[in-house]
């Protein structure tokens, strides 16, 4: 291959995550020559993987949905359909009962999300009396947004095929459950006469931070209907074997088959679109092994030319790869964009008989210092400790920028001793776990998420999912500007493994319908 042909390619997508795994790999099964540029030395974003010794680490995402096989009239999940689609075999999982357990800090029994419906609608009838018609409503909602999505609408629609599509996939389901595009779920509480059931509040205020970085209050009825019902069947959340990096590995694979191209180390700095309706995007940047101020030289940068380019970072990130050929009244809805959230996360490692008889692999605790905490616990032979011991996972949410102030070296170490050791506490009054138990343990800010992921001041998530941010008034895929597209956490639906792959695959199909072709995995 002559070096003018390595610099010219159909299709760039930017940032080896799993959207952009996903949109990678639809794109070179279409016979799309694409190539995948990634910053980092591996794949996988936040959802990748890190060693500590004998000790394998989740980043950031440590559940799964949308594996789900499908059938019996239930449609598949997202990674199953894609999986199928690009003729490659999921990873190993296991579904996950119960889905997660919380502790409301209330000195009453934690709530236990069962997988089975039966059994976690009488969980919830016992934990929460009277809040029936509540959750009649919730699920009414998520069946209809359910069949929704099952047909792939495009959302928020910026053409008239868009359009089409969105109208396609509606229902007399969608038609009703439209009626509460504006709503919240605290409406949904009001509605059915729940809204003074301040346990009950409190439960779905910390389920939902974790899904929409918004609590009940804030978030679209909509989207928040469904992620309650997102670990029963015939849904549910999996337990990867290996690590989440096992994910990316089948997307990489997949990749590999079609014949795309992986290019690790590729940092991205500058997107140029074309300058005339036949010229191509230029896509420029720096080779991530290049040592930080070293004179720039053709080794250390690279360039490629494109006819189409899908970004996967956080949309904060376009004002400085596109400088002045951002159009200026994106640039202001972008830097008007909702501020997402930062996190605090500890990742420990303790003999497995410290732990509780029969640990779930999922926790909560409701907590005010530092915040309310989520945990993930490793399951025995999952490949992410030894024998007779486990790693355990503790996040929190924290604003992101006041730990990128100026202050000394050594000052910000102490911060970072002192949230952990607050985490720490909070793990000892959920699993009994003592500050001498850690057999390892150390803590990520986002001055740590920033630089292992490249995102903005580190964020962890999307817009968060408030009604004036979801589903139609959200971000579009679609940009402005002719052959750039957007998928990823801050595109609908969202959030998680599932939600990004979605998002993925909607850009696919509108950047294939522009070259007549129809996407239907």
């Amino acid at each position: 291959m002559t070096p003018s042909d390595e610099s010219r390619t159909e299709v760039v997508v930017v940032g080896a995550g799993i959207a952009g795994l996903t949109a990678a790999a639809l794109l070179a099964k279409q016979g799309l020559q694409v190539d995948l540029l990634e910053a980092h030395r591996q794949s996988g974003g936040c959802a990748g993987t890190f060693r500590r010794g004998p000790y394998v680490f989740d980043v950031g995402a440590t559940q799964v949905a949308g594996l789900e096989d499908g059938g019996a009239g239930h449609p598949a999940g997202i990674h199953a359909r894609l999986f199928r689609h690009l003729g490659v075999a999921p990873p190993g999982a296991v579904p996950l009962d119960p889905g997660c357990v919380v502790d409301l800090g209330d000195g009453l029994e934690p709530v236990s999300i069962w997988r089975d419906p039966e059994r976690w609608h009488q969980e919830r009838l016992r934990q929460f009396p009277g809040s029936g018609r509540f959750w009649a409503l919730c699920d009414a909602v998520h069946r209809a947004n359910w069949a929704f999505a099952s047909q792939d609408p495009v959302l928020p629609p910026r053409t008239w095929w868009d359009l089409g599509q969105l109208l396609g996939a509606m229902g007399p389901g969608t038609l009703a459950s439209g009626l509460l595009t504006t709503t919240t779920v605290a409406d949904l509480m009001q509605l059915t006469g729940c809204a003074a059931d301040g346990r009950l509040r409190r439960f779905l205020d910390l389920q939902l931070k974790l899904y929409s970085q918004e609590p009940a209050d804030r978030t679209a009825a909509l989207y928040g209907a469904t992620v309650l019902a997102m670990v029963q069947e015939p849904l549910g959340l999996w337990h990867l074997e290996g690590s989440m990096q096992a994910l990316s590995d089948s997307l990489e694979q997949a990749l590999a088959q079609q014949g795309g191209r992986l290019r690790l180390r590729h940092r991205v700095e500058r997107l140029q679109p074309p300058a005339q309706p036949d010229d191509r995007w230029q896509i420029t940047g720096r080779h991530a092994g290049a040592r930080a101020g070293a004179p720039r030289t053709a080794e250390a940068d690279f360039s490629l030319t494109a006819s189409e380019v899908v970004v996967t970072l956080p949309p904060q990130s376009l004002p400085a790869l596109l400088g002045d050929s951002l159009p200026a009244g994106y640039r202001r809805r972008l830097e008007n964009l909702h501020e997402p959230s930062g996190a605090l996360v500890f990742y420990g490692a303790v003999e497995r008989d410290k732990l509780p008889p029969g640990c779930p692999s999922h926790l909560q605790l409701e907590a005010t210092e530092p915040g309310s905490l989520f945990v993930s616990v490793s399951q025995d032979g999952d490949g992410r400790a030894p024998a007779g011991r486990a790693t355990v996972i503790a996040s929190v949410f924290t604003p992101a920028h006041p730990w990128f102030g100026g202050e000394e070296e050594a000052d910000y170490q102490a911060r970072k001793q002192q949230a952990m050791a607050a985490i720490q506490r909070g793990l000892e009054h959920l699993l009994g776990v003592g500050p001498a138990d850690w057999l390892h343990g150390e803590l990520a800010t986002p001055r740590g998420f920033a630089g292992w992921t490249g995102r903005p001041w580190g964020y962890v998530g999307g817009l968060g999912q408030h009604p004036s941010r979801f589903g139609p008034f959200g971000l579009a895929s679609r940009t402005p500007l002719a052959g750039l597209w957007l998928c990823g956490d801050a595109i609908h639906p969202g959030e998680g493994t599932a939600g990004v792959s979605l998002s993925a695959l909607m850009a696919c199909r509108q950047l294939l319908a522009r070259r007549g072709v129809d996407l239907r995995p």
